[in-house]
Formats: structure tokens, C-alpha cells, sequence
């Protein structure tokens, strides 16, 4: 029975081989690795129980659940449930109105009730029966045993070496490729080490690298036919533009989330068909590749490394991860104590008073990463005005992350130091009905070099980057000439 429902319910999970039915089976060449989950948590699930039925009844509630969480993550973030959406549980626990906002009213309450029934039928049919217990524990341990030995034998390990997520899981389905990219994860090798840059007092001294990552920031024309009539103004970013080294669209691969990933690529350099797995969630590996870091790889030009974001710096475990990377100083959500909100979240202009204090008070040449929280969703109607619909306060929260631009423009041409700004989006906004997941994910980035007593920058064309190329963009200004 456990069996056959895998088999029905998987497939449930978008996208489907033919996209046009209702209903595909999926490969059988990963059935063992749709099954041995499954089965594994259904012993579990035996062991604490003691009763057959239950267990089954809690194990395809929890397939359902799989299957119908992805297609409604799908639908809001343009890509089915992953292996390491699970590592964030905890942080979902801890800042629900980040992930919990996002899901549609009726989906949480399916959610609630879901997790309900399943409570229930774990403490209402519990049993003394060591016998089924044992058993239990028994099946749960080989299965998962089975699991590991597997992907290793013919002609499973050929399978699934490579991510491609959308195609895996209409081939093979949601709980093969969960289960396989994890345990491909799991060995994926670390990257070789990579050597700072030299000290050389014959390249451009680097005197200020101001980065901003700021949250949701796109370029409205870009967002589609829903808000087509009402593109404002962002008089900031023409502004950059116009003086920008070098600008264009940054090629993020998240919609609507998933920082992480434009984050890892604009500190790191890596580019995400080269750290295989890891690309989905490359946080939870990146202490493992420090010396790949921006901090490191300019640590014999720059004598302070700050990052800044006024947002609690355990999300992403980033409290840990930036000093290991070689930030010296860091700048989260205490620091802001007593500021100015704008809406839920730390304003964008209290982002910008803190770094134009930090540019004012530096004294060896230093590197500033800020990341900006004010414009993070999910952006529910009356987030800042009785009567504002959702799109109104994006664009008034877009407005600022402008005028966060505009005015470090402005504070830089004031200090008189070489400097280089750089700014981005992480990824566009998730507004659903108004804003969904599309093929086009750009964001804007522009990198602007001032230079007091050199020549007066000419306009150049825009230009395509991924955030390990605006990586390598920011080191290639960092040791001009």
C-alpha cells in the first residue's frame, strides 16, 4: 500500500514529464531512491508508535505534504521544494513572518490542520508493542542504510551527478532528487584554495570598497505587465548609471528569496555550475572556502573589513560565517537599536547613516559590505499606509533602496578618497498576482570608481554579470592601474 501510494502522490509534485496531463509516472530506475525514504520514515514512524496503520497513515500525509508544499513554493518561488530548504527550518521557527507571510492564507491553514491530524494520530494511537517497535526500528535503519549503499552501485551512482532540478524531479520525481542531491551533496569537494592579492604599491591603492547588497532591488521596468502603468522614477540609479565603470543586469538565479546565493557569489567569486550542489544553499559549506572570500582575497591592500546588516546575524548563520571569512568588524541588528523602521524592518536611511559614519571614521583603507533589509517581504496590504495594496509598498520601500544609492553617491564625492561603490539587488520581489517567477531573474548592479584626480568617467554600455563575475568585476577595479 505504501508502495502504490508513493507512486500515485509523487507525481504530484511539479513539473511533470508531459506538463500537459494531470498525472506521469515517474522513473523507475530511481525508485529505490523514491522508496527508501519513504520507507525509512515510515519505520520511524512504526518504532515510536508501535502501530503498523498509523505509521503508513503519517507517512502519505507527510508524501502529500511534500508534493503539494513544492508546487505551492513552485508557484511563489519558481522551484520545487529542495534538500536544503530543510536546513532552514529552524530559522523559520525563529523569523516565521519571513517564510509563513509568504504562503497563501489557505495553504497555511492546510499547514495547521496537516500538522494536526499527524500529532494526533502519533499520540492517540500509541502502543506499548516492542515487538512492532523493534521492527520498526529495524526497517527504519536498513532503508536508510540501503539509501547510502546505493548511490554508489550500478547504475545508480551515473545518476543524478549533475543538478538540474526541474528535470530531475519530472523524471525521476520530488523524493528521489531530495534524497539523491543530498547524498551528492554531502561529497561534493571543496574548492582549491586561492592565494590574496599582493600587496603591489605599483595598482590603484584601495582607499574605500563600499558594496551594497540591497534587498529586492530591481528595476521596475523589468517586472512585468502588472505594474506596466505605474514604473516610477529611480532617479538614484539613472544617476549611477550615467557615472558607472561599469553596470548592467546581474544574473541572480533565485526569484523571490534565496540571497544566499547572490550573496556567496559577489563574497566568494565561485560560479554556480562550478560548486555542483552546493549551489543551492552555498552558505552552509562557504567556511570551507575562506580564502575564495573578498576579505581574504584583499587582505594585504585593506586594513578593515565591516559587514553591515541590521537584521539579527544568526539568519544564515552569518554571526559565525563573516568572521571566519575575514570580516573584522560586524554591524547587525543591536547596532541599529533605537533607529528608525520603516515598516516592519530596520529603514534603508539608517542603513545609510551607519555606513556614511563608518566611510567618515575609517582611517586605513577598508572594505564596507552592507546588506539592507527594509524592502523585504513578503509585502502584505497596509504594510505602511491604511490602504496600500502590497505593489504600494514595494515601491515605496524600492524608492528608498534609490535614495540609499543616490546619497552614498554623494557622501563619496564629498570624502575625496579613491573609492569604489558598488550596488545590486539580491533578486526581485515575490509579490503574487503582481509579481510571479519568470524565465528573466536580472537585477541591476552598477560599480562606480571615484577617483578625485583622474579623468571624468565616460558612459559606457551595460553588460551582463553573474555575482561571481561582479566578484571578479570588484577585484578587477581593485587592481587597476
Amino acid at each position: 500500500m505504501l508502495v502504490l501510494a508513493v507512486e500515485l502522490l509523487d507525481p504530484i509534485a511539479l513539473p511533470r514529464r508531459i506538463n500537459r496531463m494531470a498525472w506521469s509516472p515517474r522513473s523507475l530506475i530511481a525508485l529505490p531512491f523514491r522508496l527508501c525514504p519513504v520507507v525509512s520514515f515510515a519505520g520511524l514512524m512504526l518504532c515510536l508508535t508501535g502501530r503498523p496503520l498509523t505509521a503508513v497513515a503519517v507517512t502519505i500525509i507527510l508524501v502529500t505534504g511534500f508534493a503539494v508544499g513544492s508546487n505551492v513554493k513552485r508557484r511563489v518561488l519558481g522551484e520545487p521544494l529542495i534538500f536544503t530548504d530543510f536546513a532552514i527550518v529552524g530559522e523559520m521557527v525563529r523569523h516565521p513572518g519571513f517564510y509563513l507571510g509568504a504562503i497563501p492564507t489557505l495553504a497555511r491553514v492546510a499547514l495547521i490542520v496537516v500538522l494536526a491530524v499527524m500529532a494526533w494520530l502519533l499520540i492517540a494511537n500509541w502502543t506499548g508493542d516492542l515487538v512492532s517497535r523493534g521492527i520498526g526500528l529495524g526497517l527504519a535503519l536498513s532503508c536508510w542504510a540501503l539509501l547510502f549503499r546505493l548511490k554508489d552501485l550500478r547504475p545508480w551512482r551515473d545518476l543524478m551527478v549533475h543538478p538540474a532540478m526541474d528535470a530531475d524531479v519530472a523524471r525521476h520525481g520530488l523524493i528521489a532528487t531530495l534524497s539523491l542531491y543530498w547524498l551528492r551533496w554531502r561529497k561534493e569537494p571543496d574548492p582549491a584554495p586561492l592565494p590574496g592579492l599582493a600587496a603591489d604599491g605599483g595598482v590603484r591603492p584601495v582607499e574605500l570598497l563600499v558594496v551594497v547588497q540591497c534587498e529586492s532591488f530591481a528595476d521596475p521596468a523589468t517586472l512585468g505587465e502588472a505594474i506596466a502603468t505605474r514604473i516610477p522614477e529611480l532617479p538614484g540609479l539613472a544617476r549611477a548609471r550615467a557615472r558607472a565603470s561599469r553596470w548592467g543586469k546581474l544574473a541572480v538565479s533565485g526569484f523571490g528569496a534565496y540571497t544566499m546565493r547572490t550573496e556567496y557569489g559577489v563574497l566568494f567569486g565561485r560560479e554556480e555550475d562550478r560548486i555542483g550542489f552546493r549551489r543551492f544553499d552555498p552558505f552552509l559549506t562557504a567556511a570551507r572556502d575562506r580564502s575564495a572570500a573578498l576579505p581574504m582575497r584583499l587582505r594585504n591592500r585593506i586594513g578593515d573589513a565591516l559587514f553591515v546588516h541590521p537584521h539579527d546575524l544568526s539568519f544564515y548563520g552569518r554571526d559565525a560565517l563573516m568572521p571566519a571569512i575575514g570580516f573584522t568588524g560586524l554591524f547587525g541588528h543591536a547596532a541599529f537599536q533605537g533607529v528608525l523602521d520603516r515598516g516592519p524592518h530596520v529603514s534603508d536611511a539608517a542603513l545609510g547613516d551607519r555606513v556614511e559614519a563608518l566611510i567618515a571614521t575609517s582611517v586605513t583603507p577598508t572594505l564596507i559590505y552592507a546588506v539592507t533589509i527594509e524592502n523585504h517581504g513578503p509585502w502584505k496590504p497596509g504594510r505602511l499606509a491604511a490602504g496600500g495594496t502590497a505593489l504600494d509598498a514595494y515601491l515605496d520601500h524600492l524608492a528608498s533602496g534609490d535614495a540609499l544609492l543616490d546619497r552614498l553617491i554623494d557622501v563619496l564625492d564629498a570624502d575625496g578618497r579613491r573609492a569604489t561603490l558598488v550596488f545590486f539587488g539580491d533578486h526581485r520581489p515575490s509579490i503574487p498576482g503582481v509579481v510571479e517567477p519568470d524565465t528573466e531573474r536580472d537585477t541591476p548592479f552598477v560599480l562606480i570608481d571615484f577617483n578625485p584626480d583622474g579623468p571624468i568617467a565616460q558612459p559606457v554600455e551595460p553588460e551582463r554579470l553573474t555575482p561571481a563575475g561582479l566578484h571578479h568585476a570588484i577585484l578587477d577595479a581593485m587592481s587597476a592601474p
